[in-house]
């Protein structure tokens, strides 16, 4: 039986494990936080991952979990309602789309394979060694093990992806705003949608997940540079995010008040990842880690999904490891360019950076059709499925 390391226990990784066991696969997941990460902004799986969770079984158990989002309302900087409408006429979705919280999707996943996958949480990869035999491996916690291959599905800052490709700053593609997000009391009483407030360059959004005692808060903005030196620091990350919204009115005061103490605090760039190639002998990168589209484009799951089901079932079904990796790229990798297509650089359409572009956006809101979409954008179903014996 061969043997895998999966590094990242978040949505890739997971359902890596779950195709790699299906195909007889022994498998360990390695993740560096204590525990499944809960929180997180909700996130839609669309198009070609619906196919993918429905051969995984999870289907109606993620139907269940559905977020139901059935309006988003934007406001204007003096909180007055610029626009309120379907959320299908502002994604480009179908109505079949799933909308579910990040934590639920990491969970199912993980409960489809805790029993029959090892993980070792709180530990990480230090050093990895390829060779013709396999790949020697060296952990955080002094661990020594060698096996067959090592997969990166550890996002985008990923650590595979720097050991393997070298530093991030070569293939991370920056597209010009920074986020928070994190849960906060539902002191609004939503229930059910979202309300967008904008300024130019920064927008203030609150997600109701039901009509729970929570929120979801979001502080997207824009800023000239990527702040690297930031991802590993939580207290510069909540510094700089409470700067770029000093003296903001509507509910953004409270929610910058509630983002300095959330335990659940998760902070990024909107950015892309971009690779010449996701493999080097014995490793291999999927879902953010190989080629992250940006939240900006929604399919940052969907990607994660497909691409985990298309290399675990060419690495259990082709002659060797580089027929594999090379077909995983060849099949999904038009996929994906399609999908980070989506959105470029500076093209946030619901958070503009200009007073000029903010009032086009508005008028546009109002002349949408706030019916239920058919069909979606065909970039999510770009790829259909193979079949893997």
């Amino acid at each position: 039986m061969s043997t895998v390391l999966i590094s990242g226990a978040s949505i890739a990784g997971p359902a890596l494990a779950f195709w790699l066991r299906r195909h007889g696969v022994d498998v360990t997941v390695v993740e560096k936080a204590q525990t499944l990460r809960g929180g997180g902004y909700p996130i839609d799986i669309r198009g070609t991952a619906l196919g993918v969770v429905e051969r995984m079984g999870l289907l109606p158990r993620l139907r269940e979990v559905h977020v139901d989002t059935r309006r988003i309302t934007f406001l204007n900087a003096d909180g007055s309602q610029a626009a309120s409408l379907r959320p299908e006429s502002v994604s480009g979705g179908d109505v079949s789309d799933l909308e579910v919280r990040r934590s639920d999707l990491a969970e199912i996943l993980f409960d489809a394979v805790r029993d029959d996958v090892e993980f070792l949480f709180e530990d990480s990869i230090a050093t990895m060694n390829d060779h013709a035999g396999g790949v020697d491996v060296t952990f955080r916690s002094g661990l020594r093990r060698t096996y067959d291959h090592v997969i990166g599905a550890d996002g985008l800052h990923s650590v595979v992806r720097a050991l393997t490709f070298g530093p991030e700053e070569q293939f991370h593609r920056y597209l010009g705003y920074c986020f928070a997000g994190f849960t906060m009391p539902n002191h609004f009483g939503l229930k059910h949608e979202a309300v967008i407030w904008n300024e130019p360059g920064r927008a203030a959004a609150l997600y109701a997940i039901g009509d729970g005692e929570t929120v979801h808060g979001f502080l997207p903005f824009v800023r000239a540079e990527a702040p690297f030196g930031a991802f590993h620091d939580p207290q510069a990350q909540r510094d700089l995010v409470a700067s770029a919204y000093a003296g903001d009115g509507w509910e953004v005061p409270r929610m910058v008040e509630a983002m300095r103490t959330a335990d659940d605090l998760f902070f990024d760039t909107v950015s892309q990842i971009r690779l010449p190639r996701w493999s080097s002998g014995r490793v291999a990168l999927v879902g953010d880690a190989a080629y992250a589209p940006s939240f900006l484009t929604g399919q940052g799951s969907s990607l994660a999904l497909v691409g985990a089901y298309v290399l675990a079932g060419h690495l259990a079904t082709a002659p060797d490891h580089t027929a594999a990796f090379e077909a995983y790229e060849r099949v999904t990798r038009p996929f994906v360019e399609a999908n980070q297509g989506l959105v470029a650089e500076g093209d946030a359409a619901l958070f503009p950076s200009t007073a000029e572009a903010l009032a086009a956006r508005n008028a546009a809101l109002r002349e949408l059709e706030t019916v239920p979409v058919e069909g979606g954008r065909p970039e999510h179903s770009a790829l259909t499925l193979p079949e893997f014996s």
